[in-house]
């Protein structure tokens, strides 16, 4: 995410540390390469220059205390900017007192808006509520199968009917009254470019349906474009929040420094992938350390509590007190680091690594291969790992689709693991086990 972007401020930043004085050369010097940088990302060109004018305005006036350097203080500025024009605070999703809430998607075709849906759907069930996903895009081919079917895997109902999509969205209501749903997302139709007919639709939509939010779902990638789409949007049905899809793909940042400036709306939501539980609450803060390269750790710590069980953490505790850690245990730890999400995605929000990730293919299928090994082996094995001989080990890299050298250095790895905890038996294991890391590869 924004992997470009940060890697080029990153470089200018260091230029900028290495001032022992804040003059309003070195700041004019520094603030004109930001520009630079944020125009080449396709930043709007007058949100970059209101941007920049705001950091120089602030800069000459500050003092330099002692404890930091002109530097850091210029950092800290543009900090603190980039979050004010992020949103500056978090706008969480407006919930009805009166049920069913209500959320209506607007944007254009192949913005990612159905899969969006079902990820809104899934994060309202996970906030205790109970979602019907509303299936109106009557138009694109498969659009109504897609939904069903992306609604089944996370066992949310979905409304559909042959009918026109008022129609639909206004009967969809009166069925969640009636079936004790306590939230309706409805999936509109969208176009591949605007004109005036699916803007009357979206319109009527929104009047039938009294949405207690409408988002405009755009596609984080495609830059100035949607930019332009979002304030022709917003002129139309004046919605209430932004969702950026594709932020793990090739974006070079601009859409969510520009979009929120531009059409005065918080961004609601983040989607980085295309995995249904890829969905995040957009936070301006964390947003602009992860652009500055200072990583997102909190939103890791987030994802991680999500992903742990207590009572798992607690068997393992017994398991590594005891030394009886194996293979099977090995795979469940595997299996919670994928809940995480993608690796370099986890990675790129600890601080520091997100740049040095720059131009580096991660391998996100070396935990594919270490699971595929693991569960190629027999319940004996995994128990008791001394006696894959030769033939077992063949045995198990045909099974998995490896090499045998692949599985022998996974072998030795939890060897090395085992002997690591024997020299911390005496730990407090449970807090041991959740700060920990497997160095898979």
């Amino acid at each position: 995410m924004f992997e470009d972007l940060t890697y080029k401020l990153e470089s200018a930043f260091k230029k900028i540390r290495g001032q022992g004085k804040l003059t309003e050369k070195n700041i004019s010097d520094a603030l004109r390469e930001v520009r630079r940088i944020l125009l080449d990302a396709d930043v709007n060109y007058k949100v970059a220059k209101d941007f920049i004018e705001k950091v120089e305005k602030k800069s000459l006036g500050k003092e330099v205390i002692a404890s930091i350097t002109p530097g850091q203080l210029i950092i800290k500025i543009i900090h603190d900017e980039m979050v004010d024009l992020l949103g500056g605070k978090t706008s969480p999703i407006v919930i009805s007192n009166n049920p069913p809430s209500i959320y209506l998607l607007a944007g254009l075709q192949g913005s990612g808006k159905t899969t969006f849906a079902v990820k809104l759907a899934r994060y309202l069930k996970n906030i205790k509520l109970k979602p019907l996903l509303v299936a109106c895009d009557i138009y694109r081919p498969a659009a109504v199968e897609q939904l069903k079917i992306l609604g089944n895997q996370i066992n949310v109902e979905v409304f559909h009917l042959d009918k026109n999509p008022i129609e639909i969205a206004t009967e969809s209501i009166d069925y969640a009254k009636k079936n004790g749903f306590s939230a309706v997302v409805i999936d509109s139709a969208g176009r591949l470019h605007i004109d005036e007919e699916m803007m009357d639709e979206i319109s009527m939509l929104k009047e039938a349906c009294n949405p207690t939010e409408t988002y405009f779902v755009v596609d984080s990638m495609i830059g100035q474009d949607a930019v332009n789409t979002a304030k022709a949007f917003h002129d139309r049905i004046s919605y209430d929040g932004v969702v950026l899809t594709k932020l793990d793909g090739d974006t070079k940042g601009g859409c969510a420094l520009s979009i929120r400036a531009i059409v005065n709306k918080p961004i609601k939501f983040v989607s980085i992938g295309e995995k249904i539980d890829s969905i995040e609450v957009f936070h301006p803060d964390r947003m602009a350390s992860r652009i500055l390269g200072k990583g997102d750790i909190i939103t890791l710590v987030e994802k991680a509590q999500s992903a742990f069980e207590e009572k798992q953490a607690e068997r393992l505790e017994e398991k590594l007190k005891s030394n009886k850690f194996d293979f099977e245990d090995f795979l469940d730890q595997l299996r919670l680091i994928k809940k995480l999400g993608s690796l370099s995605q986890t990675l790129s929000m600890i601080p520091g690594i997100g740049t040095k990730l720059k131009n580096t293919q991660i391998d996100e299928k070396a935990l594919v291969r270490v699971e595929a090994i693991i569960n190629s082996m027999t319940r004996e094995e995994r128990k008791n790992p001394r006696i894959l001989n030769a033939s077992r080990k063949r045995r198990v890299a045909r099974g998995s689709g490896t090499s045998i050298q692949e599985v022998n250095r996974l072998i030795k790895q939890f060897e090395d693991m085992q002997r690591m905890i024997k020299k911390f038996s005496s730990m407090d294991f449970k807090k041991a086990f959740r700060n920990f890391n497997l160095n898979l590869y």
